[in-house]
């Protein structure tokens, strides 16, 4: 495929993702703004490609966006190497995210899980153990939605397979919801 093939191919599926991402795109960045407010926090995970999303997301929620303020409570599930391993030796890869989510989610939390098939076996343990556990989880995926799509309340699906083009259009949710996230709590008192 030719760079220009690659910058068609883009552009189509951006194109698709404008008729039916943005009202998810609002639906996910105001449950998230609810839940700030309520006093609760974001946690991220997803592997590969998806987890620097993750870790990405949550930094942009931490540290800032385009605008000073305080920081969001955002935690990527992706960054502490010591409990991936240990988890993954113990318990078996497939519970690497549930097992954090168990440990810090609280009910009025939201899980951001992103996978491009929809049918990663962590993210989707770390869905189910969000919602056992009475935390909303917006769910992250390329066509279809997979598996994951079922253990979602809000579900934003690109609409297409190919796994460059999903996590292209996954950065611009992301940004998306950043932007409105922090739109929404500013101005902030004393701030």
């Amino acid at each position: 495929m030719s760079s220009a093939d690659v910058f068609a191919e883009h552009l189509a599926v951006v194109t698709a993702s404008l008729a039916s991402l943005p009202t998810q795109v609002d639906a996910a960045a105001a449950l998230i703004v609810e839940r700030l407010r309520a006093g609760g926090k974001v946690l991220v995970c997803g592997n590969g490609g998806s987890a620097a999303d993750a870790q990405h997301f949550a930094a942009e929620l931490v540290g800032r966006f385009e605008a000073e303020r305080p920081g969001l409570a955002a935690i990527a599930l992706t960054t502490d190497s010591s409990a991936l391993t240990a988890i993954a030796n113990d318990h078996g890869y497939e519970q690497v995210f549930a097992r954090q989510v168990r440990a810090l989610a609280r009910q009025g939390d939201v899980l951001v899980a992103i996978s491009t098939s929809g049918g990663s076996p962590s993210v989707l343990r770390a869905a189910q153990a969000a919602r056992e556990l009475g935390c909303a989880v917006v769910g992250m995926t390329g066509l279809g939605g997979g598996a994951l799509a079922l253990a979602c309340d809000l579900l934003l699906a690109v609409p297409t397979a190919r796994v460059a083009r999903v996590q292209e259009v996954h950065e611009l949710c992301l940004h998306a919801m950043a932007g409105q996230i922090e739109a929404a709590l500013l101005p902030v008192e004393g701030w």
